[in-house]
C-alpha cells in the first residue's frame, strides 16, 4: 500500500520547522525495507525521505498506529524536535482524536484514568492492558458527538500518551473501537463489515516560546 501513497500530497501545512501531514490509514510511520520481489514496506518518514532526497534533516516527531489517520508531525530541525519534545514531556502538545466507537454512548462526558502496561506474551506478541499495580497513568477523556444505529461518534482528548492508550481505555469502558482487531469486538466488526480501525487524530496545537504557534486540524468522514 505504502507504495501508491504521494506522501506529498498528504501535506497540511509546512514552514521551516515542521511538515504536518495527513497519515492515511493503513501506512505505518516507520516501515521495513524488504527486497523487490516480496515487496517494500515503505513508513511515511522514509516515504517523505524519498520525496526529498536533498532535505538535510527529517525525522517524526510522534509516532501514529498503523491504521490511525490523521494528523503526524514531522521535524525539519533537531532544534525543532527537541522543542516539540519538550513541549510533549511538559504536557504543552494538544491532541484530539476521533473515534467510531461500538454501542450508543450513553451519558455526557467521561473521564478515563486507567493505568496501562505493556505486556509480551511468549510467541512475541505484545498487548497493552490495564493494570492498576503495575501500570503507567493514562488519561483519556472522551465526549460524545452524534449515536448512530449501532455505534457513536466520539472525541477524546489525551493527557497523556501511551501506546495504544485510546483503543485500550475505550474497551476498558465497554465501548472498543469500531474495526479494532486487536481489542474491539471482532464478531461486531465482521458482521458490520468493518475492516479497519475507526481512529483519526483530528487535530494538534502546540506552542514553541517566542517561536510560533500551531493549530492544525484534519478533516474527518466516519459515519455509523
Amino acid at each position: 500500500m505504502s507504495q501508491g501513497v504521494d506522501v506529498e500530497q498528504c501535506v497540511l501545512f509546512e514552514d521551516s520547522r515542521f511538515i504536518f501531514l495527513d497519515k492515511p490509514a493503513g501506512i505505518a510511520v516507520h516501515g521495513v525495507i524488504q527486497d523487490e520481489e516480496k515487496g517494500d514496506s515503505l513508513g511515511v518518514i522514509e516515504l517523505l525521505r524519498q520525496a526529498r532526497p536533498d532535505a538535510p534533516y527529517l525525522e517524526l516527531a510522534h509516532r501514529l498506529d498503523k491504521e490511525t489517520s490523521g494528523v503526524l508531525v514531522i521535524a525539519k530541525r533537531k532544534s525543532a524536535l527537541r522543542a516539540f519534545q519538550k513541549q510533549q514531556e511538559n504536557r504543552g502538545v494538544d491532541k484530539h482524536y476521533l473515534a467510531l466507537v461500538k454501542g450508543k454512548w450513553q451519558g455526557g462526558h467521561r473521564k478515563v484514568d486507567a493505568p496501562l502496561l505493556k505486556t509480551i506474551a511468549k510467541n512475541g506478541k505484545w498487548s497493552v492492558h490495564v493494570d492498576k499495580q503495575k501500570g503507567k497513568r493514562a488519561v483519556s477523556y472522551f465526549a460524545p458527538i452524534e449515536t448512530y444505529e449501532v455505534s457513536s461518534l466520539v472525541r477524546i482528548k489525551i493527557i497523556t500518551g501511551r501506546t495504544h492508550q485510546i483503543r485500550v481505555h475505550a474497551a476498558s469502558i465497554g465501548i472498543p473501537i469500531v474495526g479494532d482487531d486487536k481489542y474491539g469486538d471482532v464478531g461486531f466488526n465482521q458482521t458490520k463489515g468493518y475492516k479497519r480501525l475507526r481512529l483519526h487524530a483530528e487535530s494538534i496545537k502546540f506552542s514553541l516560546p517566542d517561536v510560533a504557534a500551531y493549530h492544525i486540524q484534519s478533516p474527518c468522514a466516519f459515519i455509523g
